[in-house]
């Protein structure tokens, strides 16, 4: 008898002995379901955000499946270490929108992408570098939201030269412990997804790259310590590692530019650094993260090495206009008593740019309301109730309807305000916060008048409530959502809500990717790819990519090419001349 084995989740449906192409953006034919970017202010979205955040904040420690990995294969991945030339493809924060992240997936899966005049080649490796998915993780998101995309713009293996995919997870990742990540990325016999083959087995890898180059990525969330495991596993790789080799290190979250609110982010890293890096004799050329969705460079001027942010694989644009002109790494006000020494970096890009960038946040009364729909209408109600109290006080100043409307809006604010700010100081975010709730109450004393202008006044309270419903509430929720957009602008000034500001707004555009070439010679240089703009309209095709984007994608160089040099020849053992009664040529 024979046996046929169950599909895997990551190979495309066979129909009639050849692969399915889809012929439009629909789940039957589609096999997955295209998602709309995430509503970031949905107030379901905030609420179940929230409590997994929450919940994992508490129960983490327990949900963390590190340890368990090491009953899982050990390998250094040094398929291509012999390759003469190698490029390297990295992209990060991806599993949003459908559209923003299969136009990122699309010029991935391209044979090469011109921009700026470079014909870039397609990467032989894949590395994501974290947050593969939004909000949360499970089978069902990772289908739909990254491994559905990218099996599109890649349906199969390219006869010669197919990619491998790794991935790094991100906090996103973590909210279920791991748990769909690992069943996705870590599977022994390895799987792939799309035409892009998965081999890790952990969460963390290493890859042995040609001319003496490794990428190391550490699977350390915040200020997680590092388990042992993952510490004897990269212990085992520097082994093999030798004085003079060049290291490029992928971490989850940019702590270099996180410490100030997160003063324990770049311990782990430093640790690392110094227990496991620094006895090899190697030099960390270039440090990569995503988590902030945006692009930026920072670079130490005396030894070259480069800090780089990459964040634009799909999720919603994060500001950079915020980001310091200086950074000192490691930070001064580091915790650890052990610490390597502070050196000064400098912001040498951004993308979008810093004006740019300011710019689009000045575009949130435009996009907020209108992207937010179910955030504004939460704020219609509220404001709904807060006028009907204040209208049935019958002259009296305070009432219970009244004192309860008006502690709900300013612990809300409040709330608001602090509990999504990341900064150890909560002085300002707790005064912005009030403020804004004042502003809410005089909201609403200014609805109560123009209430009072119409002809209702005569009505029983319940007739008065559902007249309330049908006429107020609907302007009520967009003045209340365009003055929550213009806190959020003054607010964004003090760098609080700055987050909020621009995930509200939902930018798709401004995505980027790093492209990188391993030479002959040992330099590395790297492409950092733009798109200012992506697509939301596809075509179907008969080859290649299912879809292509119906106005060809505009990709282009956003950074001058950077070249880091190759790694140290070993120093040549001193020639020792023999005495005339060891030299052969000798004769007495």
């Amino acid at each position: 008898m024979t046996v046929i084995p169950p599909r895997s989740p990551s190979d495309p449906t066979p129909v009639s002995g050849r692969t399915h192409r889809p012929s439009k953006l629909e789940p039957a034919q589609l096999g997955f379901t295209p998602q709309p970017p995430v509503a970031w202010l949905s107030p379901l979205q905030l609420a179940a955000t929230g409590v997994r955040v929450a919940f994992a904040a508490q129960f983490g420690a327990y949900l963390d499946k590190r340890e368990l990995q090491n009953a899982f294969p050990t390998k250094v991945h040094d398929e291509h270490v012999n390759d003469e030339e190698l490029w390297l493809d990295y992209i990060a924060d991806l599993g949003d929108g459908f559209d923003a992240t299969y136009s990122m997936a699309y010029l991935l899966a391209q044979e090469e992408v011109e921009a700026s005049g470079e014909r870039l080649p397609r990467g032989r490796v894949l590395v994501l570098g974290g947050d593969s998915v939004y909000p949360t993780a499970s089978g069902k998101a990772y289908e739909d939201r990254f491994e559905g995309p990218y099996r599109a713009a890649l349906p199969q293996v390219p006869a010669e030269n197919g990619p491998t995919l790794f991935a790094l997870p991100g906090n996103h990742d973590w909210y279920d412990g791991l748990t769909a990540f690992l069943r996705l990325f870590a599977r022994r016999e390895g799987s792939r997804i799309g035409g892009w083959r998965t081999k890790q087995t952990r969460s963390y890898f290493a890859l042995q790259l040609p001319h003496r180059w490794w990428l190391l990525a550490l699977d350390a969330q915040g200020a997680a310590y590092m388990d042992d495991p993952q510490l004897e596993y990269f212990r085992g790789v520097a082994a093999n590692i030798e004085e003079g080799d060049r290291i490029i290190l992928v971490t989850p979250q940019p702590a270099w530019v996180q410490s100030e609110e997160h003063p324990l982010y770049y311990d782990t890293i430093d640790y690392f650094l110094r227990t496991v890096i620094d006895p090899t004799g190697a030099s960390v050329a270039l440090m990569v993260s995503g988590d902030l969705h945006h692009y930026a460079r920072y670079a130490q001027s005396d030894s070259g090495q480069q800090l780089i942010t990459c964040g634009g694989g799909g999720a919603y644009m994060a500001a950079t206009n915020h980001l310091p002109q200086a950074i000192t790494v490691p930070p001064k006000h580091s915790q650890v008593r052990r610490q390597s020494t502070g050196m000064p970096y400098t912001l040498q890009k951004t993308y979008p740019s810093k004006l740019r960038s300011r710019w689009l946040g000045s575009g949130v009364f435009a996009r907020l309301p209108w992207r937010n729909p179910g955030f504004a209408t939460m704020l219609g109600i509220m404001h709904t109730m807060l006028m009907l109290s204040l209208n049935n006080a019958a002259g009296r100043i305070l009432t219970v309807p009244i004192f309860m409307m008006t502690a709900l809006v300013m612990f809300s604010c409040v709330f608001f305000a602090v509990g999504l700010t990341e900064a150890a100081a909560k002085t300002t975010p707790i005064v912005l916060g009030a403020l804004h709730g004042c502003a809410h109450i005089a909201l609403g004393v200014v609805g109560l008048s123009l209430w009072r202008l119409l002809p209702f006044d005569g009505y029983k309270p319940a007739v008065q409530a559902a007249l309330a419903v049908v006429v107020y509430l609907t302007p009520a929720g967009i003045a209340a959502a365009l003055l929550v957009s213009l806190y959020l602008l003054i607010a964004a000034s003090f760098k609080v809500n700055v987050n909020e500001l621009y995930a509200g707004q939902g930018i798709e555009d401004f995505k980027s990717f790093l492209r990188m070439r391993f030479a002959p010679d040992g330099t590395l240089s790297i492409y950092v790819v733009g798109v200012d703009k992506i697509s939301k309209k596809w075509l179907a095709q008969p080859t290649g990519s299912w879809f292509r984007p119906a106005t060809a994608l505009k990709p282009r160089l956003v950074d001058e090419v950077i070249t880091l040099g190759p790694a140290k020849q070993h120093a040549a053992p001193p020639t020792v001349l023999p005495s005339d009664a060891e030299d052969p040529s000798h004769t007495a």
